[in-house]
């Protein structure tokens, strides 16, 4: 794997089109779908496998994809009915430590993100373009978000996380 971290590379901001928000809505609309596909058939040691040195397991990623999405959902929802909201960051290594995510099986955050994926999309499938250039700020990073960023940022995420497994599994020959 050329880049165990950043198997896509990192996020790059774009300025906003049509094709380009079609191709986002579409990554958010699929990804339980392509995050299901990608654990299909692992058994228990694979999905306690690292994806790197050091990173987490296959299991608590699919468990934080459905902790950061279900925090995104609510920073969409936040940032198209308040102004400038500033929304609530959280500690993404801590979350993969807790009860739920250590004792839970994945099905359970794959089946929580087929519902989650279905409401936000149909959220933001027909925004505007001045609903797009709505912000949130995040505090942690000190920074202004547009929703067309958040969009962006988390059709990435989701693909960026995908990836992990299905990188790992061809490592790995799975």
């Amino acid at each position: 794997m050329q880049n165990e971290q950043y198997p896509i590379g990192t996020f790059t901001p774009q300025p906003f089109s049509e094709t380009l928000k079609e191709a986002w809505l579409a990554d958010i609309q699929f990804l339980p779908e392509e995050l299901e596909r990608a654990v299909l058939n692992l058994d228990e040691a694979q999905l306690h496998t690292p994806y790197r040195k050091d990173g987490w397991t296959i299991h608590q990623v699919v468990h934080h994809v459905a902790d950061s999405h279900m925090n995104a959902y609510c920073r969409f929802k936040l940032g198209l009915t308040e102004d400038n909201p500033t929304i609530k960051p959280y500690d993404e290594n801590a979350w993969t430590q807790l009860s739920d995510v250590v004792t839970l099986p994945i099905n359970l955050s794959i089946t929580l993100l087929h519902a989650l994926h279905t409401r936000w999309y149909f959220a933001i499938k027909d925004i505007s373009a001045a609903q797009w250039e709505r912000t949130i700020y995040h505090p942690g990073s000190n920074k202004q978000m547009s929703l067309w960023h958040l969009l962006g940022m988390y059709a990435w995420h989701g693909k960026h996380h995908t990836a992990h497994i299905t990188e790992l599994k061809k490592k790995n020959n799975w």
